[in-house]
């Protein structure tokens, strides 16, 4: 498969998900523990396990659900349980990758009605792309941004090079970070999304991304909106302008150095 083929995706599987997003009373797989199947790892609360509902050809697809709570997600756990549930899905994620089955091997999740997902409960995703570089349409810049915390060699910063456009905050963590750190920096920035704070609460989704690149781990951390017809029409990113940009910054800092 050339990289500039899209990945084939197959309606008929996905016509047969559950999905309880838009629809709250609709029912849960990831509550229903028991007639879980295809289980690959188990720590605690957090289950490893195959996608039942593989919808992408050439792919192998597998899910972590990270708590028993249906509600649950990083602006609602506690600080130790956050940690505990990031340290998890980056070894999950090592694991995938030290396979080397795979050209490359995603790590995202899913949140709010316009994240691109179907089951509120919360979840991470491990996808293995048996022919497809992943990160083919990503660069180091991509990274680069306004700086807004560092700690324990991990820095948090605003993107001035947007994957997708207007405000990305990006999580980076070199090879001897503090796993704690990272997942702290991760859960103060969505909470922040989600808050009153950021443009006024107007914000119920967001993504969140991970990459190795350049020997750090990123965690691309992504409002969810109405895309752009500039980047739809034309793959053409935005970014607010530097004022903008410096004050979101600095009332996300405030947030975590009160915290």
């Amino acid at each position: 498969m050339s990289n500039e083929e899209p990945l084939i995706f197959h309606l008929q599987v996905a016509r047969k998900k559950p999905e309880n997003i838009k629809h709250p009373e609709g029912y849960c797989p990831f509550c229903d523990r028991e007639n879980l199947t295809n289980i690959l790892d188990k720590d605690g609360d957090c289950i490893w396990l195959v996608n039942k509902f593989r919808t992408l050809q050439d792919t192998m697809q597998t899910i972590i659900i990270e708590s028993k709570d249906h509600l649950g997600d990083q602006s609602n756990y506690s600080q130790l349980e956050n940690r505990k549930i990031i340290k998890y899905v980056l070894e999950c994620w090592q694991k995938m990758i030290n396979q080397n089955k795979y050209k490359s091997v995603l790590l995202y999740k899913n949140f709010g009605p316009r994240s691109g997902g179907s089951l509120r409960h919360p979840h991470f995703q491990i996808v293995g792309l048996d022919k497809k570089d992943g990160y083919a349409n990503i660069s180091s810049k991509n990274f680069q941004g306004v700086d807004i915390v560092s700690r324990n060699n991990v820095q948090l910063n605003i993107s001035c090079y947007p994957l997708k456009g207007f405000v990305e905050f990006n999580v980076q963590m070199s090879q001897d970070g503090d796993v704690a750190t990272f997942a702290d920096y991760i859960q103060s920035t969505v909470k922040f999304i989600l808050s009153d704070n950021f443009y006024h609460g107007h914000y119920d989704s967001y993504n969140l991304f991970f990459y190795n690149i350049d020997q750090k781990i990123e965690c691309k951390i992504m409002p969810r909106y109405v895309a752009s017809p500039y980047f739809i029409g034309y793959q053409i990113s935005q970014v607010n302008n530097e004022e903008s940009l410096m004050q979101i910054a600095e009332a996300l800092q405030k947030r975590i150095l009160a915290e």
